[in-house]
């Protein structure tokens, strides 16, 4: 039998500093009429337009990390709000295409501005955006999201209906 450390483990530390950065952008946007997702959605957009592309919501969905389910009902509000434009593309009608709008792209640069503040303040005790901690840290979380995950044994279709 394996000891368990003492302590919480890293898989609780990485979910609570999680939900504590998505409560602490969730504030900060809510005065420009954003949540936290719809602001990773519009700040990603803005990223992806600034360097030519016009992405299609399944572009956007692999590119954040969201559900393509997700990122369209996300789109579809933000489009309600006048955000941003979705357009079918003309190369496949099955595509949606995204792009912000001028008050989209407005209000994505103040959110960007507001959300770069409080990752400085997060990030201060590693010794600020800059600092060498935060390179290493920012390395070790590039490295645990680019880790593969396997189904575990429970997921197994071979396993299902027998016991464990």
């Amino acid at each position: 039998m394996s000891k368990v450390p003492p302590g919480p483990t890293p898989g609780f530390l990485v979910w609570r500093l999680a939900n504590k950065w998505r409560v602490a952008v969730d504030r900060a946007v809510a005065p420009l009429g954003l949540t936290h997702a719809q602001y990773v959605v519009v700040a990603s957009l803005h990223g992806m337009q600034r360097s030519g592309e016009r992405p299609s919501q399944r572009r956007l969905a692999d590119h954040t990390g969201l559900e393509a389910l997700y990122v369209s009902k996300l789109a579809r509000a933000l489009e309600s709000a006048g955000r941003i434009e979705r357009t079918r593309d003309p190369r496949d009608p099955r595509a949606v295409q995204l792009a912000l709008t001028e008050q989209g792209q407005a209000i994505t640069r103040q959110a960007i501005a507001a959300v770069q503040e409080l990752l400085q303040q997060l990030l201060e005790p590693l010794g600020g955006l800059d600092a060498p901690r935060t390179r290493a840290f920012a390395d070790e979380l590039t490295t645990l999201l680019n880790a593969p995950l396997t189904p575990s044994v429970l997921n197994d279709e071979s396993t299902q209906g027998t016991p464990p």
